[in-house]
């Protein structure tokens, strides 16, 4: 059986991510040494509490802990401060001690909200994330970024805790539907353009899929986690070089909020991906035939490459993303594939590069 390790040290302490099949029904065992307390809470929304909850509260109480619960609705649009509010009376109610240890089993959106609530809970308590779609095993599990949405816009309120453990069972990818895999293979390729031309020529010849055998999928997962490992650990606070991360996000994330969360985060970001990469094109900051090449294997991977809003509608939602200042926006722009760089550019000149992008102009 295909397992492996990505250790993870960026400067406020160091973790393991475990990547693997029937990872989940060892999460007690994996966890006991790494934690002071055998006093646990999962948070899961709905539909992975129907999957995936019972399985993983028996692997903790089988290796001696506790194993409470609190579900929320799932979707991105319970992704606010009152469910939070409703997590954090949870925790109290379970008389979760400063010792104890918040689980968050689920997707982007649970990890969000459970690493939030482990954030603000008694000032901070510890966290594992055991992600179970292929978007937050390679992206969101690993970081320590946590937030939720406010009505300005998308990750306005967060914070930044790494956890303590990522438990990554590739056996839960089984469960997901074509949509929900797509949107995991969009921040795959987004690494790829960002740090890794040899992986993107692998999905380019033969996409990811849920049919691949299991050690294609861990062994694609473990280099993404890895890339991102890299920006963590030299930019923690996304101050500097870990802001390539949000390649194809500034206008990705205004593709998702016009569509009012309908649209999966991961095909939002596809639009994004082909929208600042054709502009860069066009204004002469990236390898000519770069737009192309990306649309195509985006397209292999049955994702949009075109945005259903215009650019007028997209600049309204873009200037609230949290990466502007007073004087405009900070962009990843991929230069080829396997290189980006940033740019800050002012919000007229981000207006007229949407325009670009999304062939307004």
């Amino acid at each position: 059986m295909s397992r492996t390790t990505v250790h993870v040290a960026p400067p406020s302490g160091a973790y393991d991510v475990l990547v693997g099949e029937g990872l989940l029904d060892d999460l007690g065992s994996l966890l006991a040494p790494r934690s002071p307390s055998r006093e646990t809470l999962v948070i899961a929304d709905s539909t992975v509490a129907s999957l995936y909850l019972e399985r993983a509260r028996t692997a903790l109480e089988i290796a001696g802990f506790t194993a409470g619960s609190a579900v929320f609705p799932a979707g991105e649009a319970h992704k606010n401060l009152p469910t939070l509010g409703g997590l954090l009376e949870e925790m109290a109610k379970a008389q979760l001690g400063r010792t104890g240890t918040v689980i968050a089993l689920g997707g982007g959106v649970t990890g969000d909200m459970a690493g939030l609530a482990a954030a603000l809970y008694m000032r901070g308590i510890a966290y594992v994330q055991v992600p179970t779609t292929l978007l937050s095993m390679v992206d969101s599990s690993v970081g320590g970024k946590c937030a939720v949405d406010l009505a300005a816009g998308k990750n306005l309120a967060g914070a930044f805790l790494q956890p303590s453990l990522v438990v990554a069972d590739t056996g839960t990818l089984a469960t997901l539907d074509d949509g929900v895999f797509s949107d995991g293979c969009a921040e795959v390729i987004k690494h790829a353009i960002l740090a890794d031309p040899v992986l993107f020529g692998d999905l380019a010849a033969k996409p990811l899929s849920l049919d691949d055998p299991r050690e294609r999928l861990v062994s694609v997962i473990a280099r993404n986690i890895d890339i991102k490992r890299g920006f963590v650990e030299s930019d923690e606070r996304e101050q500097g070089p870990r802001k390539l991360l949000n390649l194809g996000h500034s206008i990705g994330h205004a593709v998702e909020a016009a569509s009012g969360y309908a649209l999966g985060h991961g095909h939002a970001i596809s639009i994004g991906l082909c929208s600042i990469t054709r502009a860069a094109e066009r204004l002469g900051w990236a390898e000519a035939g770069s737009a192309a090449a990306i649309e195509t294997v985006l397209k292999r991977h049955h994702l949009p490459t075109s945005s259903p809003f215009s650019a007028d509608e997209l600049i309204g939602y873009a200037r609230l993303d949290k990466k502007c200042d007073r004087e405009g926006i900070t962009l990843a722009v991929p230069e080829c594939i396997g290189f980006a760089s940033l740019r800050h550019v002012g919000f007229e000149e981000f207006a007229h590069i949407i325009a670009l992008g999304t062939g307004a102009l």
